[in-house]
């Protein structure tokens, strides 16, 4: 779904008619409320970094948008292309010209790509100038290898947030983290590459509960 290739394509199928359906992620989590509130109504093109199986392009479209996908996994794209126009290639390289784009997104797919900061620059750069980009992941503070979701009610948060790191420890062995790992970006690092792209913040949204589950952030370009 982001920017990790063989891994993905192994899963492809298990997350496209078992893991989707099975979680029904658009809406328990607030990704789509945080679509909603943080995109908005628009037109013209928004390109979703890291679309994976194309599964927010509808949502996308249903607010005005063009929506434009790019993945790096052949085997979640298979899946995408019958949802929205897609290319693939590395979100570390957008295969995009410089300010061409209206919009973009990032949908649950920050933890798959260990050098954010490096697409988050590259997403300025497809921006033109005042172009919203939207960021929807999982929550740093509270979702890691860190956190033991096992108990809603009761999330327990152990050391390891401070870290940093890549792992494939999951409180769930039925998850996708399971399978392919995450990057983690602590909070202040994750923002601050925001700031470090050129990007301005305007905007965040929380979702899920009792304790969230996701962060969602809004910024544009200059």
């Amino acid at each position: 779904m982001g920017a990790l290739g063989a891994p993905y394509d192994e899963i492809a199928d298990w997350y496209e008619h078992e893991f989707l359906p099975a979680t029904d992620i658009h809406d328990k989590i607030g990704v789509r409320r945080s679509l909603e509130t943080l995109l908005g109504p628009g037109n013209g093109a928004c390109l979703e970094v890291g679309c994976g199986t194309g599964v927010y392009a509808a949502q996308v479209r249903e607010l005005g948008w063009t929506p434009l996908g790019v993945d790096l996994s052949a085997g979640m794209l298979a899946y995408a292309r019958e949802r929205l126009p897609i290319a693939q290639g590395d979100a570390t390289a957008l295969p995009v010209r410089d300010r061409s784009v209206e919009a973009a997104v990032a949908i649950m797919v920050h933890t798959d790509m260990p050098d954010y900061p490096a697409v988050l620059r590259e997403v300025a750069r497809a921006l033109r100038p005042g172009g919203a980009f939207v960021h929807v992941g999982v929550h740093p503070a509270f979702c890691g290898g860190f956190a033991d979701r096992s108990d809603p009610e009761a999330v327990v948060i152990r050391p390891g947030y401070l870290d940093g790191r890549w792992t494939r420890s999951s409180w769930t062995t039925e998850g996708v983290r399971h399978r392919v790992g995450a990057s983690h970006f602590p909070l202040p690092s994750l923002l601050s590459s925001f700031l470090a792209a050129g990007l301005t913040l305007t905007g965040f949204a929380e979702g899920g509960g009792p304790v969230p589950v996701t962060l969602s952030i809004r910024a544009v370009s200059s």
